[in-house]
């Protein structure tokens, strides 16, 4: 078959072409409005991969895809920036360096070494799923997309993801990045927040997918929507394979695609966060066991805005006796469903009070997780943000 037979089938692959004349021989597909949407992404695929092998991002859990390594990392990149996992995964990979270590782990522990990286759910289905595979897989990450998603914690796009990269395995893994690639090349203004369009969505994918390059397609597309057809901003459309095939470029949607469901604002709550010291000793209370930010350590923290007064109050009425008090500044640190805009105050006491657990700095450093949300005020504490 000739260049020009293979152009009317849509059948054009980068072993065909040199990167430079990648990008000008897609326009002339003929039929291509024709395309249906699998047919539209297969002819996308060799382009894709090409892009993907000279662009792909140099990432530690790329260069050595152990199923483990491939697993936390997808974890921990949920709601959280490649750039700001990476000294976490290595933290992590050096405490933990396997199942059987983070299924034994304390529970302390692991959420000290989850601190700072949030929703910490995520860091407690992890021992949990790591007990089920000490239990039942013998230490070891099932290497089956169903056995995998009956995991704590994994998700469909996540067993996609760990079968896919680390078992090459042929299923989608179809994140928020996949979801708006492809939403914009077959111009879809469906709900993407809607779980009948992500299925469809993957299955597209898995019917386009080259079967013997499922980790580097899925890839491919994770690190299109995360480089160049990116969420926020005007898509880098002269850097992406999909160029010429997006129908969503083509149409002048792309201001408006993905569509998504409106989210309900967030509920604003006022906090006062106090932050005692005794001696050498600085106040923190654990938090319930249930409900936001469970079982970790906080600064003593009450509902409102209180004024110094207040704060002096409150504290005699515990039975402290206030030597200095002073503000320490305002924060705001915003949740999936609630923002915190707090107020501090910094109090010395005459001497530690029973409410209260009193732990010196380094204590504070190295023991007891402090969620994120009170980051500002841990670097007034200790000088760390």
């Amino acid at each position: 078959m000739g260049m020009c037979e293979e152009r009317k089938t849509g059948r054009i692959y980068a072993d065909h072409l040199s990167p430079g004349k990648l990008y000008e021989a897609l326009p002339v597909l003929e039929g291509d409005e024709m395309l249906s949407p699998v047919g539209r992404l297969r002819a996308g695929a060799g382009p894709l991969l090409s892009w993907y092998e000279s662009h792909a991002r140099v990432l530690p859990w790329r260069e050595e895809p152990h199923p483990y390594r491939v697993w936390i990392s997808e974890i921990m990149l949920q709601q959280t920036r490649v750039e700001a996992v990476k000294p976490y995964f290595y933290r992590f990979m050096e405490a933990l360096p396997d199942v059987k270590a983070l299924a034994q782990v304390e529970d302390q522990r692991l959420m000290k070494l989850w601190e700072g990286l949030g929703y910490y759910n995520r860091a407690r289905n992890l021992k949990k799923a790591a007990q089920v595979m000490m239990e039942e897989y013998r230490g070891q990450l099932p290497d089956s997309y169903e056995e995998l998603l009956k995991l704590p914690g994994i998700g469909s796009y996540t067993a996609g993801a760990i079968a896919s990269i680390a078992f090459h395995i042929p299923v989608p893994a179809v994140d928020g990045n996949v979801l708006r690639v492809i939403s914009r090349v077959l111009a879809s203004e469906e709900d993407i927040l809607k779980q009948s369009v992500k299925g469809k969505i993957e299955s597209y994918v898995r019917e386009a997918m080259p079967k013997d390059r499922a980790s580097a397609f899925n890839q491919g597309l994770i690190e299109i929507g995360a480089m160049v057809c990116v969420p926020n901003g005007q898509p880098k459309c002269g850097e992406c394979p999909f160029s010429s095939l997006c129908l969503g470029r083509r149409r002048g949607l792309l201001d408006r695609i993905p569509v998504k469901t409106p989210k309900k604002p967030r509920k604003v709550e006022e906090r006062t966060v106090l932050l005692v010291g005794a001696g050498d000793g600085i106040a923190i209370e654990k938090r319930p066991d249930r409900g936001l930010l469970a079982s970790l350590y906080q600064f003593p923290n009450v509902e409102g805005n209180l004024t110094g007064e207040d704060v002096r109050r409150l504290l005699e009425s515990m039975g402290g006796q206030v030597a200095c008090l002073e503000p320490a500044g305002k924060a705001k640190h915003i949740f999936s469903h609630v923002e915190w805009h707090m107020t501090g105050y910094l109090v010395t006491l005459e001497h530690a009070i029973d409410s209260y657990i009193f732990v010196d700095r380094e204590e504070l450093r190295e023991k007891y997780p402090i969620p994120n949300a009170f980051s500002v005020y841990r670097n007034v504490l200790i000088g760390e943000s």
